[in-house]
């Protein structure tokens, strides 16, 4: 089991350099960029499609849904607040000095 997550840790990984590869040949071909942006579009759609069938096939998952949906909630909005909070942070520590220098 552990030798088969590394193999398909590996062909993620190699599938995902050599797009940044195609990218980086690519990049200034606008036409390229106009035929991948509604194509990656609707590829994300059909993934999280075929994650939310997984999702609701899992009997595990479905019977806990109502504790891992509050988990979730309180999950995602302490995540919120925390970017939130280091956002203002990161503002005052290194752009406000420079709108101040900038007057």
């Amino acid at each position: 089991m552990h030798s088969l997550i590394n193999v398909k840790m590996v062909e993620v990984l190699i599938i995902m350099f050599a797009g940044i590869g195609f990218g980086y040949l690519f990049r200034n071909r606008h036409d390229v960029i106009k035929f991948a942006e509604p194509l990656l579009n609707y590829s994300i759609y059909l993934l999280l499609f075929l994650i939310g069938i997984a999702v609701g096939l899992n009997e595990m998952v479905v019977s806990k849904l109502d504790t891992i949906g509050i988990q979730a909630f309180v999950i995602t909005i302490f995540a919120i607040l925390g970017s939130c909070i280091a956002s203002y942070f990161c503002y005052k520590l290194f752009f406000k000095k420079k709108e101040q220098d900038e007057r």
